[in-house]
């Protein structure tokens, strides 16, 4: 290839590198005669290369004649300087209107270093704004926002994370960058994904969406309530919408949302009181009006309940009812749900409760007591022995005991228990059981147990 072709192969790789320009672009040689022009500059003040090209300067075409001198001064001045300059100047289109843009011009160097010309690359004033508008924005969500930010690469991986998202999940924020969702949370992962799988296909929900979530930190496992927005990530440089990824913004809700579901289940249970009273009076039967109340008490709170009475007759080997701590036998009253397979008749057979029981300690100490199965026993076999070692049916995995009193007296015990699904019994939990437990006690005593 001759010289004048490469040549001709350069202007053109050149032509079209300066037309693909996102920025207006437009250069001037030694003298201040427009050299280049692309298409972008074109669009944004309407005259053509042809138009342009060979002119000098702004003066008498693109700028009021008023102000020509100063913009050509201004612009020309960055042979001088090292760097780049940053203006803005009111520049006319051919139309005759106006358009403020912001220009950042610097020199271009001849072959022997000297001062060749200028380039400068102008963006109308606005457009410029909604830019830096745009970033100031993305550093602010990324550093100091009250929300947590997360940017999701379509590996539903965290790709960017804010210092309020990283506290959330207790880590570092380089420390979550890349790893899976499911090394993050504990609980909640699949709703997440699913969450953000869709927004991915769909595009984003029209509302926030609350999810509860178990966060694993090393302080250990939390469970948190995160009301989340979602926003799909998509390149602004492709034709068609390419995915980039989901922008998950959230906040913690958790203490107005435990808050809500408190005041929700002390109202319930209220209610089941209320209820459970009204249908007990209308009981002739104080045994039943007690039964009456377990079955009121079991809904929404637990899977069965054991009603333990003390009998203080002689136990027909020993001739005395009482046991080594001088208490009496624990005699089965009552079971709800009914006909429980493995348990003892109701009042019939004496309940064989080892003395460390729940339900032995609960008299000792004339209170409540909770346990549960230990966290690695949690499934199979263990839970099934941990249950029978305590005469209790088959997969409870949570108890809660406390004891009947009415007139100074220790009546017996009442028995609540849940199964591997459900948590564990609270402090809440054990106030609600010890007021049912007072009200089936003034039952019992009525019955003269």
């Amino acid at each position: 290839m001759t010289a004048s072709g490469r040549s001709e192969t350069a202007d053109d790789l050149l032509a079209a590198l300066l037309d693909g320009m996102d920025a207006a672009l437009c250069a001037f040689d030694g003298y201040g005669v427009i050299t280049h022009w692309n298409r972008e500059a074109e669009r944004i003040l309407g005259w053509s290369a042809a138009e342009a090209v060979g002119r000098k300067g702004f003066a008498g075409w693109a700028v009021r004649a008023a102000d020509a001198q100063d913009v050509q001064d201004r612009l020309m001045s960055a042979q001088e300087v090292s760097g780049r300059q940053v203006h803005e100047f009111a520049l006319l289109t051919k139309d005759g209107g106006r358009v403020l843009v912001r220009t950042q011009s610097a020199g271009v160097p001849g072959a022997d270093g000297r001062p060749a010309g200028v380039y400068c690359a102008f963006s109308e004033v606005h457009a410029q704004i909604d830019l830096e508008r745009a970033i100031a924005l993305s550093e602010s969500l990324m550093d100091d926002a009250s929300w947590g930010v997360v940017l999701v690469d379509v590996d539903l991986r965290p790709a960017v994370v804010n210092a309020h998202a990283a506290r959330a999940f207790g880590s570092g924020r380089g420390a979550l960058l890349g790893r899976p969702l499911g090394e993050l949370l504990a609980q909640g992962v699949e709703e997440l994904e699913g969450a953000l799988q869709h927004v991915l296909a769909e595009g984003a929900p029209p509302a926030p969406v609350e999810l509860w979530v178990s966060v694993r930190t090393p302080e250990g496992v939390r469970r948190r309530c995160w009301r989340c927005g979602f926003l799909r990530l998509a390149s602004p440089l492709a034709e068609e919408p390419v995915p980039l990824g989901v922008g998950l913004l959230f906040q913690d809700v958790t203490e107005a949302r435990q808050a809500q579901l408190d005041t929700a289940q002390l109202r319930f249970r209220s209610h089941q009181l209320y209820r459970a009273g009204r249908a007990a009076a209308e009981c002739e039967d104080p045994a039943e009006a007690a039964a009456v109340r377990l079955e009121f008490a079991l809904a929404g709170f637990a899977e069965h309940a054991l009603l333990d009475v003390l009998d203080h007759g002689p136990a027909p080997e020993t001739g005395s009812g009482a046991d080594a701590a001088g208490r009496g036998r624990l005699l089965r009253w009552a079971a709800c749900p009914p006909g429980l397979p493995g348990l003892p008749e109701p009042g019939v057979i004496p309940v064989p409760y080892e003395s460390g029981h729940p339900a032995v300690q609960a008299l000792d100490r004339t209170g409540s007591v909770r346990a549960s199965v230990p966290p690695g026993e949690a499934d199979g076999r263990a839970a099934g022995q941990w249950a029978q070692d305590r005469r209790w049916p088959e997969g409870a995995a949570h108890a809660l005991c406390t004891v009947l009193r009415s007139r100074g007296r220790s009546l017996g015990t009442l028995t609540f228990l849940r199964g591997p699904s459900r948590a564990a019994f609270e402090r809440a939990d054990a106030a609600y059981a010890e007021e049912v437990a007072a009200r089936v006690a003034a039952d019992l005593d009525l019955l003269g147990t």
